[in-house]
């Protein structure tokens, strides 16, 4: 084995990569489907079954040679398994795991109790270790942590959980659903009028779960984080732990507005077990459950079919896409699940879309701050802060564990240095060590750790990412991770280094955003991607979108496949 690798191309997991291609040749393409998803990740994938549980005859087409899109797993070293792009389920919802049997499927999800890990980068007092803050369900263990830094923050953690709890709890309706249908409520007969109304049900549903909680709901969504984190608590480290949430994915500081709503979107996770966790196997795992449900119902899925162009007739509707290599595939509908921009911008004729449009897609934000850096290990890092004898995992091992968040300062300065064009000199650090509780992911007695870190420009002061620029990054976050766990860089077999370029670039990511578009409050709802396409259907009649770019946008596993299809059901019935 070597000292170090340093991964610049990619594998996939060998089964994987057997599986999907034993899969995809055993069905030959037909050259006229019903409807064609463009994209097999999870929300594709989500869509295409959906869509022929409904009696439509679907084909999807990966462009690469596994399926998932971001939910992928692949071997980058001999016997590491990474979740490469997309590391964590979160918010798959419950009602797609029951309907697509996932778990008959083969999906197995291994759940994290405590949640959260967060040593602090001191010196220890009288020979004790450095303080740390452990978060998970169990509130009296949470009170009791937090007692080490306030006993006024302890008291009144439980109540600030129950808050958010009942926030998020009333946009549950919002997300298994489209957004309201102001075209149909507001023009055309008196019929169609009243069965657009039905589209207000969910909001409905939403402002009486809320009740008089709809003006804290309004100020959650709008306010900077700090502003709710200060109105609740005291200690400057709990705060800053908190505000991790609220900043991961975006480029946004805790104490720009609109990242308040950010938080609230990573409590909306669901409790039910299955949806929630380390997908054993990796992501890929979830992507495969899909897959094998989707055929089930007769999705013919392929891979290695590069989507060239959306087919458009003369009457301006989509009929189809024709690959790069020249074969067409008619259809009545299409389904993107690209992001917005390589919809809109690489797949769709330029000439069928007006200026207008192109102008208004191309002010979408997809500012990524997001570098992601996969690390195989020979050895369980050690934290200063919470030892464990002979490279034993302990609880905190099995969690997000948040470096570099021993102060809202310190995470106000990263975010302030990207803006401004470099990476973050102190970097915010979320690890991952999924291997502790999956151990199918790496050789015995190694790990797999995944490192999600920010703030990343996705140009360093205007200039493309070199190689050198990247090594030199990686090897200032393992700087920073040796200080709170020494002897991690000496237990580094291999590393693989994504920037956002090589986000987009391999994964399809426009901007590097892991969302597929900013989730930004001009960005979600009625606002995603674009006022006008925020119901799925495109300009182009009979092309929609399905992707995390459409509400209720990335992080929600599955809804916007689930409600694209819905809406394409709905249309067909119409005509």
């Amino acid at each position: 084995m070597p000292a170090v690798w340093t991964h610049r191309g990619w594998w996939s997991v060998a089964v994987l990569r057997i599986m999907t291609r034993s899969a995809s040749s055993q069905t030959s393409l037909k050259s006229q489907y019903d409807a064609v998803v463009i994209g097999g990740g999870h929300n594709g994938l989500v869509a295409a079954a959906y869509l022929q549980k409904g009696g439509l005859k679907t084909a999807v087409l990966e462009r690469r040679h596994v399926l998932g899109g971001a939910a992928v797993t692949e071997e980058i070293f001999p016997g590491f398994h990474f979740s490469r792009c997309s590391a964590v389920l979160s918010l798959l919802r419950p009602h797609i795991y029951s309907d697509l049997e996932l778990k008959k499927h083969g999906l197995k999800v291994y759940m994290r109790d405590p949640h959260t890990f967060s040593p602090l980068l001191e010196e220890g007092v009288r020979g004790a270790p450095p303080r740390s803050l452990t978060l998970g369900s169990d509130q009296s263990m949470n009170q009791m942590e937090i007692g080490k830094f306030s006993l006024k923050d302890a008291k009144a953690y439980p109540n600030y959980v129950a808050h958010l709890e009942k926030l998020a709890e009333g946009i549950h309706p919002l997300l298994d659903a489209p957004p309201v249908d102001v075209a149909g409520i507001t023009s055309g007969s008196l019929r169609k009028r009243m069965a657009a109304v039905k589209t207000l049900m969910p909001i409905v549903r939403c402002g009486l779960t809320l009740g008089k909680k709809i003006p804290d709901f309004y100020e959650i969504v709008t306010a900077p984080i700090m502003k709710i984190l200060n109105q609740w608590f005291d200690s400057d480290f709990l705060k800053a732990t908190l505000a991790t949430d609220a900043v991961i994915g975006a480029m946004t500081s805790p104490s720009n507005p609109g990242s308040g709503y950010v938080l609230l979107h990573h409590v909306m996770g669901s409790k039910v077990k299955e949806t929630c966790g380390y997908v054993e196997g990796g992501m890929g795992g979830l992507s495969q459950a899909l897959a094998q449900s989707a055929r089930s119902h007769g999705v013919n899925i392929f891979t290695e079919k590069d989507v060239g162009q959306v087919l458009v007739g003369s009457d301006g509707a989509a009929e189809g896409v024709v690959l790069k290599d020249g074969t067409e595939i008619q259809s009545k509908v299409v389904l993107s699940n690209a992001t917005p921009y390589v919809t809109f911008k690489n797949l769709t004729p330029q000439g069928v879309l007006s200026p207008e449009f192109i102008k208004a897609v191309d002010q979408i934000d997809y500012t990524s701050p997001f570098t992601k850096i996969n690390v195989a290990v020979d050895k369980l890092p050690n934290f200063l802060a919470c030892p464990t004898p002979d490279d034993k995992p302990g609880p905190h091992h099995q969690c997000t564990i948040h470096l570099n968040s021993d102060s809202v300062e310190v995470q106000e300065t990263a975010y302030k240095e990207a803006v401004n064009g470099y990476p973050s000199a102190r970097p915010m650090i979320r690890m991952i060590i999924p291997s502790v509780l999956d151990p199918t992911l790496a050789l015995p007695g190694s790990h797999v750790v995944i490192l999600a870190v920010q703030y990343t420009p996705y140009l360093i002061n205007g200039s493309e990412w070199t190689d050198q620029d990247k090594e030199a990054y990686s090897d200032n976050v393992f700087d920073w991770v040796e200080q709170y766990a020494p002897g991690f860089k000496h237990s580094v077999v291999g590393r693989d280094i994504l920037a956002p370029p090589d986000l987009e670039r391999i994964y399809g990511l426009t901007g590097g955003n892991i969302f597929h578009g900013s989730m930004t409050l001009d960005q979600l709802y009625l606002g995603r991607p674009l006022p006008c396409v925020s119901d799925y259907r495109s300009p182009v009649k009979g092309l929609y979108l399905c992707g995390s770019g459409c509400h209720p946008g990335g992080g929600v596993m599955g809804a916007p496949g689930w409600n694209s299809a819905l809406t394409v059901m709905a249309d067909l019935k119409r005509q």
